[in-house]
């Protein structure tokens, strides 16, 4: 998107492109993880936010996340932790992780049954597959394969009690050979066994609706990263941009959202941004 079809669409979000979109708060309450009076219940960080911070001190970084107010964390590398180490250190903060995410590698072939063992003993519900490299996303083909492997990981994920979902950039929403790669993600995959973590940020960089992708795949999008987008692009913490969350989360029930994951790629004070979006989100009323 240009510059000034970029800031059309945000500025349509922040106002009144999602007009009608909210619903009673009876029908929210329908949600999970948002409670009678619009509130969500619970607010997840991912860690890759605080990687810097992660790097010197696992623990005390983890700590102070959950000082921030965070009840959930959702994992990108264990620093050489062990799974009962990540565990203990869950518990000692009150927190639970109830999301990972691990390289394709990671969930495919042998590495699935330790991941499976891992995620187990942590805590894990969802296992996310986060990015693609360019050379296995070359080509349609190589998305139709991908799904059916997919299906395949997914079923032995939902035999273990896990779920298997895999989380957007913007490049799965531009066409490759005259097809879109995420509408083949979720046409071709059994919603039983695979979904997706919609980041909205990158959804809207792309130029999508989010709510238009939960009207036309309802119940596949289980968990969201919420990250927030000024006029020209920029991305900032939670509540200092133009995405009107509040009016996206009102679909909540009919995304299937449980799990609201904060994230910024490159913040300058990475404690700092974390907070300022725990407290967007904590004080946002969802309608």
């Amino acid at each position: 998107m240009d510059y000034l079809n970029r800031r059309t669409f945000v500025k349509s979000i922040a106002a009144a492109g999602l007009a009608g979109m909210s619903g009673s708060f009876n029908a929210l309450a329908a949600a999970s993880n948002i409670n009678v009076m619009g509130k969500l219940n619970n607010i997840s960080l991912q860690l890759y936010t605080v990687r810097s911070l992660m790097r010197e001190n696992v623990e005390l970084t983890v700590a102070d996340v959950a000082k921030i107010g965070y009840s959930q964390v959702e994992f990108a590398g264990y620093y050489d932790r062990s799974a009962s180490e990540i565990k203990n250190m869950l518990d000692e903060n009150g927190l639970t992780s109830p999301s990972t995410h691990v390289d394709l590698n990671m969930v495919q072939g042998d590495n699935l049954k330790a991941l499976i063992e891992f995620s187990h003993t942590v805590g894990h519900k969802y296992l996310i597959v986060p990015f693609l490299q360019p050379e296995e996303r070359e080509t349609i083909d190589q998305y139709k394969k991908l799904t059916e492997s997919f299906n395949r990981i997914g079923e032995e994920c939902k035999k273990a009690g896990l779920k298997l979902a895999y989380h957007n950039h913007e490049f799965e929403f531009k066409a490759t050979d005259g097809v879109v790669p995420m509408d083949i993600m979720l046409n071709e995959s059994d919603a039983d066994l695979f979904n997706i973590q919609m980041d909205l940020y990158w959804a809207i960089d792309a130029g999508i609706n989010p709510v238009g992708y939960f009207k036309r795949y309802p119940g596949r999008f289980p968990l969201c990263h919420v990250k927030d987008m000024t006029g020209d692009g920029r991305m900032v913490d939670v509540g200092s941009g133009a995405v009107d969350f509040a009016k996206i989360f009102a679909h909540s029930e009919l995304a299937g959202l449980e799990h609201y994951v904060v994230e910024h790629d490159q913040p300058e004070n990475p404690l700092e941004s974390v907070t300022n979006s725990f407290k967007a989100l904590r004080d946002m009323t969802v309608g």
